[in-house]
């Protein structure tokens, strides 16, 4: 294991990495988005260290404003997100893109063979966040709907589900979808086995996904 950063607008981001630098195959992982991001973390870390066994070496990147980043997520987009996607696919000299769920959003890397897993609408995003959102101000008394929060994120940041997210952003996830123009191969969890994680009220580890994902993205990356 290796803990690598990238540069991106003048601050260095985490990338964390297993296997060596001069792998015949390097595959960025580009997460997926907000509190799916932390459910599906160990699973990807443990796929990670199966394809290093398998001589296969990858690296998964936090986005600016996630994770470890020091930068504020209300102050992100879509666009900067997918340069920085770009900015870590060159700081380890990447032959391959996967992305989860909402990762797919900002995976575009036309150069580079992509794999998908789940891929979802940006406004499906945030949807989810919104009924999150509003439930819990129902336990706690408060009366909220998605109306209101449209409203209030065109003023200023939201806070959903313990992610501030800013004006451009919310604009952003409304209408981002995939990009439907690449030759991205998809992929469905029923495809690697395991459970679509993203769905658990909390993190949890699903060892036939990261096994059946590591198998899926060795042999992928070494035809692709």
């Amino acid at each position: 294991m290796r803990h690598l950063t990238y540069s991106f607008g003048g601050h260095d981001e985490q990338l964390l990495a297993f296997g060596p630098e001069d792998a015949a195959q390097r595959i960025l992982i580009v997460p997926p988005l907000f509190d799916e991001m932390n459910r599906m973390r160990r699973t990807l870390v443990e796929a990670m260290r199966m394809l290093e066994a398998a001589g296969v070496t990858s690296g998964l990147l936090d986005l600016p404003g996630c994770n470890e980043s020091r930068l504020k997520l209300e102050d992100q987009n879509i666009e900067r997100w997918k340069k920085a996607v770009a900015a870590a696919a060159l700081a380890i000299d990447a032959t391959h893109i996967f992305s989860v769920r909402g990762g797919a959003l900002v995976d575009d890397q036309p150069k580079l063979p992509t794999m998908r897993l789940a891929p979802v609408k940006g406004a499906s995003l945030l949807k989810m966040l919104m009924r999150t959102r509003v439930a819990g101000d129902k336990e706690a008394g408060l009366t909220t709907s998605a109306e209101s929060l449209a409203d209030a994120a065109k003023a200023g940041p939201v806070e959903l589900a313990g992610n501030m997210v800013g004006p451009q952003l919310w604009a952003d996830l409304n209408i981002a979808v995939a990009n439907a123009s690449s030759d991205a191969k998809e992929i469905k969890p029923n495809d690697v086995g395991g459970s679509p994680l993203w769905l658990r009220a909390e993190p949890q580890y699903d060892a036939a996904m990261a096994s059946g994902l590591a198998q899926m993205l060795a042999e992928w990356s070494n035809s692709a």
